[in-house]
C-alpha cells in the first residue's frame, strides 16, 4: 500500500497516536502524517503510507480549512480549553457587530506569534517543554496568510468561525488575539479541520471504519494511490526502458506535444499506473528525477 489514508481524527488522540494505530492496521512502520492536529481537534488527518512517505516534502505548504468555536470570557496559557486560565472569567455575550471589524484585521498576510505551548523550537528545544518547566518562552512572529475568515454564528460567549489559511497558522493564536482585542480574553474551545490541501472530509474515514476494513482485508480500498497524489503536477507515462533509466537517477524526456505550461515538476508513471518518480525541469522537455520511489 503506497499512498495516503485520510483519517477523520477523533478528539482526545494525538496525531502520533493515530499514526501508531494505522501502522498496526497496515502492518508497516512506514506511516507518517501531513501536518499534526492537537489532541482536542478533530477532522482531516492525511497519513502517507509505504513508499509514499517520501512525498511528504511536497505537502509542507498545503493550505488548511478549519471550523472552530472560540469561547470569550477568559484566556488560557495554551490558548485552548486544555490549558490553565490566565485571566479572571468575565461574563460576555459576543455579537457579529463586535467581531466582524476585529476579524477584518486577520485577513491577508499577517504576522502571528505561535502559542507558548507549541512545538515551535527555541534554541532547539520545543516551546512547550520550556513552558512546562516554567521557563520564559519568547517566540518570534512568523508570516501566515488568512485567505478567508468567516463568522458562522454567535451564541452567548461562543463564536463559530470558518478559516481558510496557509500552513503553519495557529487557530489558537487567532482566538487568543481576538479575546485580547475585545478585552474579555478568549480561547479555542473546539476545532475541526475540514480540509488539508487536496484532502477533505468526504475522503476521510474514522478509525472504526478503518479497523473494520482491515479486519475484512480491504484496507487498501481506503488508500489514495501514489499516482493520484499531487494532482497539480502533470503526469508523464514512461515505458519500461525509460523507467529503468529513471530508477538509475538519469534524466528523462517528456512529450513536447503535451501542454505543461512550463511545469517545474512532473510525475513519472509507468504504463501499469505506478508512480516511480518526481522529476524537476532541467531543460525544455527534459526532467531530472529528484525523488525516486
Amino acid at each position: 500500500m503506497d499512498g495516503v489514508i485520510v483519517v477523520d481524527k477523533p478528539e482526545g488522540l494525538t496525531s502520533h497516536d493515530v499514526v501508531s494505530r494505522i501502522r498496526r492496521l497496515a502492518g508497516t512502520r512506514r506511516v507518517g502524517h501531513l501536518g499534526t492536529l492537537d489532541p482536542m481537534a478533530t477532522g482531516v488527518l492525511p497519513l502517507v503510507v509505504g513508499r509514499a512517505t517520501r512525498l511528504a516534502q511536497f505537502y509542507q505548504k498545503s493550505e488548511k480549512i478549519y471550523e472552530a468555536v472560540i469561547l470569550f470570557g477568559f484566556s488560557t496559557d495554551s490558548y485552548d480549553r486544555d490549558g490553565t486560565a490566565t485571566s479572571e472569567p468575565v461574563e460576555v455575550s459576543v455579537t457579529a457587530a463586535q467581531l466582524l471589524p476585529l476579524m477584518e484585521r486577520f485577513r491577508g498576510r499577517i504576522q502571528q506569534t505561535p502559542p507558548p505551548i507549541s512545538a515551535k523550537k527555541i534554541a532547539g528545544v520545543p516551546a512547550y517543554k520550556l513552558a512546562r518547566r516554567q521557563q520564559p518562552v519568547e517566540l518570534e512572529p512568523v508570516e501566515v496568510e488568512i485567505y478567508s475568515f468567516e463568522l458562522l454564528g454567535c451564541e452567548g460567549p461562543d463564536a463559530r468561525v470558518r478559516v481558510h489559511c496557509s500552513a503553519g497558522t495557529y487557530l489558537r493564536t487567532i482566538a487568543h488575539d481576538l479575546g485580547r482585542m475585545l478585552g474579555s480574553g478568549a480561547h479555542l474551545s473546539g476545532l475541526r479541520r475540514t480540509a488539508s490541501g487536496a484532502f477533505d472530509l468526504k475522503m476521510a474515514r474514522t478509525l472504526e471504519e478503518l479497523q473494520a476494513m482491515a479486519s475484512e482485508g480491504r484496507l487498501a480500498d481506503a488508500v489514495v494511490g501514489a499516482a493520484e497524489l499531487l494532482p497539480e503536477f502533470p503526469s508523464e507515462t514512461v515505458d519500461a526502458a525509460t523507467a529503468a533509466f529513471i530508477r538509475q537517477g538519469r534524466d528523462f524526456r517528456v512529450s513536447p506535444f503535451r501542454s505543461r505550461g512550463g511545469a517545474r515538476y512532473v510525475k513519472a508513471i509507468t504504463r501499469d499506473g505506478e508512480l516511480i518518480a518526481i522529476g524537476e525541469a532541467k531543460l525544455p522537455n527534459v526532467y531530472h528525477p529528484i525523488l525516486v520511489l
